[in-house]
């Protein structure tokens, strides 16, 4: 198990990997958004990574209308995301996660399901071509429960589950149920806290997510991944602080909780 840090893409990025290196967390959870949503130089960025012993997991913009219906917008989606996963891949990345597309005309908001469907296929395709595994992440209806993530990925091969267990938490099936019914296609996972009636990126242990349930189902399934602490702060002091405190919580529950059972 590896535990890593989101950037916070209105800082700038190269302290940020700094500060994180120096608090000894494993990988840096790059995410290609605004404001900052270009490198200047990847090799750079790979450098510092390297010499504090860090990996990285691609994390794409989530408001990117990638399965919107009208194919010039889905063009330029693509491509955004195509530029993204070369950088991913030019730092060594292994995921690129993909956040469901809720953006439809209003007539259309019924068929978000199929719009989706047919999309993620091309970018799943697209993320292969750059040696990426791409990883959906849960969130709000439809794109929170088991049987619409197992329709999806059956559709789209070489597209793995992001468990996001702060969305889990606001609805839909929760964290455990993903867990047992998918842990083979689990890629990738983010912490956050909240109080279930918004996605607040809280430190673990202060809102509602029910952390050792969450934790114990993990290590029972046999994952062994990286799990991202996203959780954010304005202060980047107390930033490192709610951080440190989140991971303490993750160790803690990690070490207590039992393994896979024996086959």
């Amino acid at each position: 198990m590896k535990i890593g840090v989101m950037n916070d893409p209105s800082r700038p990025l190269e302290a940020q990997v700094r500060a994180m290196g120096e608090a000894g967390f494993d990988f840096l959870d790059l995410t290609l958004e605004g404001p900052t949503d270009r490198l200047e130089s990847p090799e750079r960025l790979r450098g510092l990574l390297a010499s504090h012993g860090m990996e990285v997991v691609g994390h794409t913009d989530p408001a990117l209308p990638w399965a919107y219906p009208l194919e010039s917008l889905r063009r330029a989606c693509l491509a955004e995301l195509s530029r993204a996963a070369k950088t991913f891949q030019a730092l060594g990345a292994r995921v690129m996660n993909i956040h469901p597309c809720y953006a439809a005309p209003p007539r259309m908001k019924s068929r978000l399901l199929e719009l989706n469907r047919a999309a993620l296929t091309e970018v799943a395709r697209m993320a292969v071509d750059h040696g990426l595994v791409l990883a959906l992440e849960n969130f709000l209806p439809p794109f929170d429960t088991v049987t619409v993530f197992r329709d999806l990925l059956d559709n789209a091969p070489g597209t793995a589950l992001h468990l996001d267990a702060g969305h889990a938490n606001l609805g839909g099936d929760d964290s455990e149920t993903f867990i047992q019914a998918l842990s083979s296609r689990l890629a990738h996972v983010h912490f956050s806290d909240n109080r279930g009636n918004a996605d607040h990126h809280m430190p673990l242990g202060v809102g509602t997510v029910p952390w050792g349930r969450v934790v114990r189902a993990l290590k029972a399934a046999g994952y062994d991944g990286t799990i991202t602490l996203e959780v954010f702060c304005g202060d980047p002091d107390m930033h490192l602080i709610y951080l440190a405190a989140s991971r303490s919580l993750v160790k803690r529950l990690w070490e207590n909780s039992p393994g896979p059972e024996a086959p």
